[in-house]
């Protein structure tokens, strides 16, 4: 029997996927604590106020700071509507005010949904469209583009506009009783689909399975609470672990100044200033870090690790950042979706494709064949994973739980890996048709349909290629329509035509006479990304049975 279903103030349905018993049996054996992220984060405050929560650029704020500036929003925002059964969207830069909201809308019984500043008109529309938010918070930076697209979300009623200060508390206001198996947060991937994909986690998921996973990616050597530098943003799937360190590990969170830029240099004065025990990065900040030649004076001696997720590490930047930072490396294989597993690496030689094994107070895995069913170890196959930290949906999209979500929860994650007999995890290939630049994931369905209105592309396929300094860019493998195109036209044509965010353009051009097809008839995309790969490396031309290829570099 699945869970229950909730339901918002303005009617989107968020189902539990999971069986309910399975749910009942994880707060029971103690990995669900069973209890709302703002009770958790009120024990915090109880119990050491004084210790210091968050340092921005700002300064130092303690947890009893916090837990006034929590306070107040969430009175603040009680007063202008927002209650139990709200969607919250937030979009403020990644300092403390990022932390207090998610805080404030727990209390309220209402689920936030976080935007970056890279989420543009194009992202936000589709995200808080298909969530239907009846509140948004900002800054005043941000809050003509809010503003704007009013019109275009019709259960959007508040936009609550939050300036450098806390408001004040109020005496009437008590936090809500919530349900943890609620939701409370929703996190935004772009996955493999054309829009954004909406994740939902329920309170117990993000202080329970999740913060387990936090918790372990966090340990100390003497036990004390962990000061984790966070180089990504809080608004983000991986920088959601802010909140969560928080409230499980009672950790600082460390957000650097102009966090949405990273700067590897201010980012290495900021561990000697700081004195982080943990940086939390992906791995193309850790290669440009690893990259810097040390500077008089500093001191990286605090690091007790290097936590990398967000992108798949390889050995190159794994042996640079033990090289670099002098402390293990903590690679995390993880997807939104609810899979976790990880491995602490302190040998440059390691197999990157290990990535530990699992923790069933996290998510367990399983492989299985194609027929879907499971296959026994040692055997490669489907990734598939369930547990304490599995989310509850895709918000807007039962189409997408229909198709990955399976078994009473198990989620297919698209990856293709092999459990050993020893229990540990290798993940061999990750199938879903995304490029993943510097950690950042970018859909090729969404710029392959756009590309479908331009005049001049008869077919498009978009396929990573490798780069030395992102990982993977964008290729666009298009056949014109017998007039010459242009990388500078076709991303023209996307960015002003079509408002795509600057940051999911296509950086390479491979010109084909013709599309190589599968025996589906449909475009063999293995075929096409071996033709751009080795254009890439040849950075000419590419035959294929008599076609000709030709490529247009990244403009930068």
């Amino acid at each position: 029997m699945v869970g229950v279903t909730w339901v918002s103030v303005a009617g989107v349905e968020f189902p539990d996927r999971v069986e309910r018993g399975l749910r009942e049996r994880w707060v029971a054996q103690g990995w669900c604590a069973g209890r709302g992220l703002y009770e958790l984060f009120a024990e915090r405050v109880a119990g050491h106020g004084e210790r210091v929560a968050v340092v921005d650029g700002d300064g130092e704020c303690s947890y009893a700071e916090l837990g006034r500036w929590v306070r107040g929003l969430a009175a603040g925002l009680a007063a202008r509507g927002v209650r139990p059964g709200s969607v919250v969207g937030v979009r403020v830069p990644a300092d403390r005010r990022a932390l207090a909201v998610d805080l404030a809308v727990a209390a309220l019984g209402a689920v936030v949904l976080p935007c970056t500043p890279g989420h543009g008109r194009r992202d936000l529309l589709a995200v808080w469209g298909t969530a239907r938010v009846d509140a948004v918070v900002t800054v005043p930076e941000w809050k003509a583009l809010v503003d704007g697209l009013r019109p275009e979300l019709p259960d959007l009623h508040e936009v609550v506009v939050l300036d450098g200060e806390p408001w004040p508390e109020r005496a009437e206001w008590e936090p809500a009783v919530v349900d943890a198996g609620t939701p409370a947060r929703i996190l935004v991937s772009s996955g493999s689909e054309a829009a954004p994909k909406l994740v939902a986690y329920s309170h117990d998921a993000l202080a329970g399975g999740r913060g387990r996973y936090v918790e372990r990616v966090l340990e100390t050597a003497d036990g004390a609470p962990p000061r984790v530098l966070l180089l990504v943003s809080p608004a983000t799937a991986y920088g959601s672990l802010a909140v969560v360190a928080l409230v499980r590990c009672g950790a600082t969170v460390l957000l650097p100044p102009g966090g949405e830029r990273f700067d590897p240099v201010g980012a290495l004065a900021a561990v000697g200033r700081w004195r982080p025990t943990h940086l939390a990065a992906v791995p193309t900040m850790l290669r440009r870090m690893a990259e810097q030649l040390p500077l008089p004076g500093e001191d990286l001696s605090s690091l007790q690790a290097v936590v990398s997720s967000a992108a798949a590490l390889s050995p190159a930047v794994l042996a640079a950042a033990l090289r670099r930072f002098g402390c293990p490396v903590v690679n995390v294989y993880g997807a939104s979706d609810g899979l976790n597993c990880h491995a602490r690496w302190t040998d440059p030689g390691g197999d990157v494709l290990r990535v530990g094994r699992p923790d069933p107070r996290v998510a367990e895995f399983r492989v299985c064949g194609p027929d879907g069913r499971p296959v026994p170890a040692g055997v490669p196959g489907e990734l598939q994973a369930r547990g304490p930290m599995s989310p509850l949906c895709h918000v807007g999209a039962p189409e997408l739980d229909d198709r990955l979500r399976v078994d009473g929860g198990w989620v297919r994650s698209g990856d293709r890996g092999v459990l050993e007999a020893d229990g540990s995890l290798r993940v061999l290939a990750r199938i879903k048709q995304m490029v993943n630049r510097g950690g950042v994931s970018i859909s090729t369905a969404e710029v392959e349909r756009l590309l479908e209105g331009h005049p001049e592309v008869a077919e498009a396929v978009c396929v990573p290629v490798p780069d030395p300094d992102l990982g993977e860019r964008m290729c666009v493998c298009a056949v014109p329509r017998g007039a010459e195109l242009t990388l500078a036209e076709l991303t023209l044509f996307l960015a002003e035509l079509c408002g795509l965010e600057r940051y999911k353009l296509p950086e390479r051009l491979l010109l084909l006479e013709r599309m190589p097809l599968g025996g589906s008839g449909k475009p063999d995309r293995r075929v096409v990304a071996e033709l751009a790969a080795a254009a890439v490396r040849a950075d000419g031309a590419v035959p294929l049975s008599g076609a000709a290829g030709r490529t247009a570099p990244a403009a930068g």
